[in-house]
């Protein structure tokens, strides 16, 4: 009873501190509430952001203004076609002492940071693009003989622009799947680009607190880590990720025309540890399907393939995910007797 007491506890305090952190960011980013939400429920369980939209939505300023929310060390790379790995992991040099020994020694490059920007990250050949995935997926760089550890907590947040093809390299398939989140940055409301205008052109500045640190997110995914994923929610999950998949027996028929390929096993892991953290968000102990259907998009949407046919029919795999969240059934309640 204790321990659960004291976890009601966290949970209070926590969406306390969550309320905090947007009201800081909403000190200089006017709307983007799904945005926000999907890049915190990212932080707070340790996963990495891609957010696409077009130029001048505010996305380097939203990474850059949480940052100094948390209060924690931010690097921002900005990709360009000649970017080198080496540039983005960092290279061994050859030192020379006072009395002519001579030995290698590593400096670290950007990627050595709580919060990495990995702005337009299209811009850049593939080879730079793969100096990345060993970080994302294992925290950590290997140079030469030996392998770094990269700070704890450790995020990436790309950014994409999506209607730009010129001189860009589309990301392979393997490092969008370490992307926990694929969040659209859309277009304000007319309000919210009113308020934008008003704020951005007076010549004054907004300050933001620092409300969380470096070591106090490592807590916090810890303890969020702890909330309770039922039995129902996993087989709903499981159910859910499958059924994107054209070779499944159980996939419905508009799948197995429309997508080539489906989501995997990390697909299932996101929506549960993005199930969970909506659930803290609002206080809550346990994960519930409306928070599977609430992340459904932003974790899938980006791990399908749609095919010739569905281009045709002008669907993409937002629609695909869209219709599978209305059409997939929950699983029935056991009942006892």
């Amino acid at each position: 009873m204790s321990d659960q007491r004291d976890f009601d506890e966290f949970l209070t305090k926590f969406k306390s501190h969550y309320g905090l952190v947007r009201e800081e960011l909403h000190k200089v980013v006017i709307g983007q509430d799904e945005v926000i939400e999907q890049l915190l429920a990212a932080v707070f369980t340790g996963g990495h952001c891609l957010l696409v939209g077009v130029p001048g939505l505010a996305k380097t300023l939203l990474v850059s203004t949480l940052a100094r929310v948390l209060d924690v060390n931010f690097k921002r790379i900005q990709f360009t076609p000649d970017l080198m790995p080496s540039d983005i992991t960092g290279t061994n040099v050859l030192d020379e002492d006072e009395h002519g020994r001579r030995e290698f020694r590593f400096v670290h490059g950007p990627v050595f940071t709580n919060v990495l920007l990995a702005d337009e990250i299209n811009r850049t050949p593939p080879k730079t693009q793969a100096a990345l995935l060993q970080a994302m997926q294992e925290k950590e760089v290997s140079a030469g003989q030996k392998t770094y550890d990269l700070p704890d907590p450790f995020f990436v947040i790309a950014t994409q622009n999506p209607i730009e093809q010129e001189g860009t390299y589309p990301l392979p398939e393997a490092q969008l799947d370490r992307f926990m989140f694929n969040v659209k940055v859309d277009y304000p409301s007319l309000d919210e680009e009113e308020r934008i205008l008003a704020a951005t052109t007076g010549g004054v500045r907004e300050e933001v607190r620092k409300v969380l640190s470096a070591k106090s997110i490592v807590y916090l995914q810890k303890q969020i880590a702890q909330i309770e994923a039922t039995p129902r929610t996993i087989q709903y999950v499981a159910r859910l990720v499958r059924a994107t998949r054209p070779g499944d027996d159980r996939s419905p028929g508009f799948v197995k025309d429309l997508v080539d390929w489906g989501a995997g096993p990390r697909a299932g892991q996101y929506l549960i540890q993005g199930g969970k953290a909506i659930a803290a968000m609002d206080g809550r102990p346990s994960v519930t399907l409306d928070d599977i259907r609430r992340v459904a998009v932003p974790v899938l949407r980006h791990r399908l393939s749609t095919n010739f046919q569905a281009q045709a029919e002008g669907v993409d795999s937002v629609n695909v995910v869209e219709r599978l969240v209305a059409e997939v059934p929950e699983p029935e309640i056991a009942k006892y007797e």
